[in-house]
Parts: C-alpha cells; sequence; structure tokens
C-alpha cells in the first residue's frame, strides 16, 4: 500500500487546487445520479446528483478527494453553478421523456453565506422551470446561522425545495432546525447502516423519524444496503430511502434507463424486488 508524506500528499493537494479551474472548463467533470425511492408508493420520488472528477492522468476522484480543495481555491462557488446548469438541462431531458423528477445537488456551507452565489443561483433557477432541490449540511447552518436561513429562505421562495443533509452526524440543533424552510430530512447513513445490529441506532432513527414529521418535513434515510433495514424503516414510518440496495449512483444514460425500466424495483437486475414483502410490513407502526 502507498504511503504518502505529509509532504506529498500537500503537493498533490496544491496540484488539485491549480487543476481544478481547468478540469471544470475543459468538461473533466460529470454527474452520477442516486435515487431516492419513496418507500410506500415504491416510486423514485427524486434523485441526487453527485459530482466526479474524470482526471486525464489520475483517472477518477471522487468527492471526498476534492470539495475541500475547491472550497479552499474558492472554486467552490464555480464548481457548483456548473453543476447546477448541469441538472438543469437533465431534469429537462427527464421531464420531456414523461419523468418529471425532482434532482437534488449538494451545496457548501460556505455558498450560504455568499451572497453573491446566492444571486447568481437564483437568477439561475428563476430562468427556468426544472424541478430543483438543494441539500445542506445541518452544520452548514450553524456555521452563520442568519445568513444562513435568509438564503435558503431565498431558494425556498422560487421553488427549490430544501433537504437536510446527514442529520444526526453534526451538532444537531432544533433551535435552527424549526427555522429552517426545508421539506426533508435525511438521516445519516452511520445511524442506517447499523440498524439492525444495534440497540440504540433504531431508538435514534425512530425519533428522527417522528420528530421530522412533527415539523412537517419527509425524511430519508441513507446507506439502505439490506432488505431487513428497509423493512424495519418502512415500519418507522421512514417516507424515503436511499442506498446500494436501491441503486448504486449511475451515470445520466444508465438512471435514464433505469427510470425506464421501473429499475429501482428490481436492484442489480436481479429481477427480485426489494419491496416485494407482505402488505402488513410496509403500514406504518
Amino acid at each position: 500500500m502507498l504511503d504518502l508524506s505529509r509532504a506529498d500528499l500537500a503537493f498533490d493537494k496544491l496540484t488539485l487546487m491549480r487543476e481544478l479551474p481547468r478540469a471544470i472548463a475543459e468538461g473533466e467533470m460529470f454527474l452520477q445520479y442516486q435515487p431516492k425511492v419513496h418507500v410506500r408508493r415504491q416510486q423514485i420520488a427524486s434523485a441526487e446528483a453527485l459530482v466526479r472528477w474524470q482526471h486525464p492522468v489520475r483517472g477518477l476522484i471522487l468527492p471526498g478527494d476534492f470539495i475541500a480543495v475547491a472550497e479552499e481555491a474558492g472554486e467552490i462557488a464555480a464548481l457548483t453553478l456548473w453543476t447546477l446548469r448541469k441538472v438543469i438541462v437533465d431534469q429537462r431531458v427527464l421531464a420531456g421523456e414523461g419523468r418529471d423528477l425532482r434532482l437534488f445537488i449538494n451545496i457548501s456551507g460556505l455558498l450560504l453565506a455568499d451572497a453573491s452565489f446566492v444571486a447568481e443561483a437564483c437568477a439561475i433557477v428563476r430562468a427556468t422551470d426544472a424541478k430543483l432541490g438543494f441539500e445542506i449540511t445541518e452544520t452548514a447552518v450553524i456555521r452563520d446561522p442568519d445568513s444562513a436561513i435568509r438564503h435558503l429562505q431565498s431558494f425556498a421562495d422560487i421553488g427549490v425545495e430544501l433537504a437536510i443533509d446527514d442529520y444526526g452526524a453534526g451538532l444537531s440543533s432544533l433551535a435552527y432546525l424549526k427555522q429552517l424552510p426545508a421539506k426533508e430530512l435525511k438521516i445519516d447513513k452511520m445511524f442506517v447502516l447499523q440498524l439492525t445490529s444495534s440497540n440504540r441506532d433504531p431508538l435514534i432513527v425512530r425519533s428522527t423519524i417522528d420528530l421530522a414529521h412533527a415539523l412537517e418535513m419527509e425524511v430519508t434515510a441513507e446507506g439502505v444496503e439490506t432488505p431487513s433495514a428497509l423493512a424495519l424503516l418502512s415500519v418507522m414510518g421512514c417516507d424515503m430511502v436511499q442506498g446500494f440496495l436501491i441503486s448504486r449512483p449511475l451515470g445520466f444514460d444508465a438512471f435514464r434507463k433505469f427510470v425506464a425500466e421501473d429499475g429501482h424495483l428490481a436492484p442489480g437486475g436481479t429481477g427480485h424486488s426489494p419491496f416485494a414483502r407482505p402488505e402488513s410490513i410496509w403500514k406504518r407502526a
């Protein structure tokens, strides 16, 4: 296993910072989509757009290796605006095929305090009728709650649906949660992955679902990988699920095919649906 020194890692980071503007400009970035499936309706409800970097020399670079770099290099606004424009194009393609799904993009916490970014993003959204959503982390709001809540309200006012991502992974604050104009709360996968093997995680997940419903939000569970976790989430009243049991992130053409073929009912092309369970299992507890 290659063991990079701190100097090597610093050099690599600086190299990525220099290469990122070119990568955005020259089309090295691309999107994959991971669907969110509505449990009771057994239909794709929406999808999350995930940005990837196909480097001509290094190969595939995942967000965990370049998003922080983009933030530090001052390129996160340009990358997010590129993502927004691309998602709008893809969403209109889906709508034209009769599948008018809402597509979500992730918004960095740094951008929630950037008035110029918010103004440009709002202008782009106003110029389209595409169905869009923004996912933001709870910690992003805590950084600068006043401006974050104000800017999030600006997005909500023009029809962008807001989802609180990775709920429970940070320092959750009910004081901020109740002020956010969000319609969806996503439970962090760290709780979902241990759902059937832990005593405490089911209690946390169930209480989070009840809290979100009390605040009139739908709940999405991230990291759903097993039929047993899916069944338990359904009994708990979870609205939507997302994870490898349903689908891995897909390129846009593969995602279109997945949607067209109702692939969410037969993950992995096996023909066996994770939803093929007695109707009583799917009723809310």
